[in-house]
This record gives structure tokens, sequence and C-alpha cells, in this order.
């Protein structure tokens, strides 16, 4: 497949676009990690709606790994600290991943952009982000059925997920190597009235990530592992 460039960055040829164009569906339901679906009461994930995260690399990835896991094209621009290899973990499909990790000042134009021909896009703003400017994006959004996730901060999101607390587990008595985290998720959506809290194996010792009972009793340590240390 041809591939066109912006901002150094190659994306999917014009062809490419307007079969993204061709196939989207505006206010569609998108594949949803189970653990996502979660927290979100059960809902799935909506194409022309913007997901905000806080704290968690290791989250926006799961956000992006159903819908790349049904072959669907994604976009990251801003990080460049992303971790391809860990994404791979979460199930990205790499070869349907573009990365942008240098956007430069016209980051929002390279984002709508990408928004044309991708069905996710995650963006790390570099500042604030006015109204205006989410305004705009969000009626590209809702036209092509594509999904925004915005590391950070976003006007008018659909959700925000927060991380309010984490532990580790896997370091012993000064040596040993972490394995596992243990956060607790704070949702807002907008057609909640009061937020959520939801307890996570980020990821789980196996990797994966799953509902975790409050009961267990993580060691806790300030220290990334390699999935968080990607982004």
């Amino acid at each position: 497949m041809r591939l066109a460039s912006v901002g150094g960055t190659r994306i999917p040829s014009a062809a490419r676009v307007q079969q993204a164009l061709d196939t989207a569906e505006v206010d569609r339901n998108l594949p949803t990690h189970p653990a996502v679906s979660g927290l979100l009461a059960g809902a799935n994930l909506r194409g022309g709606s913007v997901y905000s995260v806080r704290g968690s690399t290791a989250l926006t990835m799961a956000l992006m790994a159903g819908p790349s896991a049904d072959g669907a094209w994604c976009g990251v621009v801003g990080i460049p600290s992303f971790g391809v290899e860990a994404a791979h973990g979460f199930g990205i499909d790499l070869e349907r991943l573009v990365l942008v990790p240098h956007p430069g000042p016209d980051w929002l134009s390279v984002v709508a952009a990408l928004v044309d021909a991708l069905t996710v896009v995650v963006v790390r703003p570099p500042g604030e982000v006015t109204p205006g400017e989410a305004s705009r994006l969000a009626a590209r959004l809702r036209t092509r059925g594509a999904m925004l996730i915005a590391s950070g901060s976003w006007p008018g999101s659909e959700a925000r997920f927060e991380i309010e607390s984490s532990a580790w587990t896997g370091l012993g008595t000064g040596e040993g190597l972490l394995t596992a985290r243990q956060a607790t998720v704070t949702v807002t959506t907008r057609r909640a009235a009061t937020p959520t809290n939801h307890h996570l194996w980020l990821p789980a010792p196996d990797g994966t990530i799953h509902p975790a009972t409050p009961t267990t009793t993580p060691q806790p340590t300030p220290w990334p592992t390699p999935i968080e240390a990607a982004g």
C-alpha cells in the first residue's frame, strides 16, 4: 500500500483515505476491550467521540486495542516515548499504526488530517486546548466516525479516565522485577451524575488488563514498569 506524508510521517494514501471515508459510520460502536467496557458500565466506545486519559499509557493502549484488533488503523501524535513493543503486547497491530512523535506547532492540523484517514487517533496536546479548537475537531470526528483519545485534558470528552492511585507488585527486598500494577481508575462520563471508581490490574502479572479486587495487597513503589515507561 502506498503511503503519503504528514509532518514528515507516512500516512495512508488518498485511496486509503477514501476507503476509510466510504466505510465510516457516524456515531458507531467500536470494538471495545472488556476491561474498558467494564469502566463504561458495559457500554462500547463510540466513533465520533473523544475520550481523555490521565496518568496511564497502558490504559490508553487498552482503549486502542479493541478497534486495532478488529482491523482499524490507529495513529499516535505528540508522544515520542510511545512504546511499540508495549503496544504490540496489548494487541495493537503495528502494521496499522501511524506514529507522529514530533508534529510541531501545527499539531492540531496533523490530528485533523489523521482523523480523515484513521479510525483511532491518540494525541498528547502540547498545551491547553480551547473550546473552539475542540468543537471544530469534534465536528470532524462525527463526520468521519473516528475516535480521539487525548492523553491529558480535552474539553467535551465523552468520558474521562484518571488514575487516582496505584501500587506495583514483583519487587522483593531491594531486588527483583516489577511485574504488575494495581490501579484505582476514576471514570467521569457526560451521561452519569457522579464519577465512579474501578480497580484494575494495569497490567496483571500475566500482562493482561482486567478487574482487580480491592482486597489484594500489592507492594507499593514509585518505579515504572516497561509498559508505563513507554509513555
